[in-house]
């Protein structure tokens, strides 16, 4: 059986496939994340998020090719760092691609590295995103985490990029 788009908007699109049916990102959209780390400080940001109905703690992310189709994903994810946290990075690297959840999106990102971190301004993103910075030193980031969540945030899965090694530790 082929896949056919049942629906398409701006931004997504439902697929099904047979019995399967998933989203994807219409129009070629892609997304990047970045792991922004500097002076044993991670920059993470707090936005509402419209599925979740409440704000949820993230990476900052953003999507390549929405406004401009020719955006490399490096320049996207520099100019979204800027946008939302506030900060220039002298270096952005690819990490790799990933998928967060294969089951029900075919979207997928990639991950960038930002290096020499410089504060040009205060972040927050365009107009009416509301996006808080937190630049939370990296061996305080679980008690952190575990301070949102008790607030009842929603937690991004790619946190778990940053948690992984102490959720794993025989305790």
């Amino acid at each position: 059986m082929t896949a056919e788009t049942v629906w398409s908007g701006k931004y997504i699109k439902v697929i099904k496939d047979g019995t399967w049916e998933y989203v994807g990102r219409a129009r070629g959209i892609q997304a990047a994340v970045i792991l922004a780390i500097d002076d044993g400080h991670v920059l993470l940001v707090e936005q509402f998020r419209v599925p979740l109905g409440k704000r949820c703690l993230e990476l900052p992310a953003g999507l390549v090719g929405d406004e401009d189709a020719g955006e490399s994903v490096l320049a996207s994810a520099a100019r979204e760092l800027e946008e939302e946290t506030g900060y220039r990075a002298d270096s952005v690297e690819s990490l790799g691609f990933f998928h967060s959840s294969p089951g029900m999106v075919s979207e997928g990102f990639t991950l960038v590295r930002a290096r020499g971190l410089e504060r040009i301004g205060v972040g927050g993103g365009v107009e009416g995103e509301g996006i808080t910075v937190h630049r939370v030193p990296v061996a305080h980031l679980a008690a952190f985490v575990a301070e949102k969540r008790a607030a009842g945030l929603g937690m991004d899965v790619k946190l778990l990029l940053l948690l992984g090694a102490g959720m794993l530790a025989d305790g």
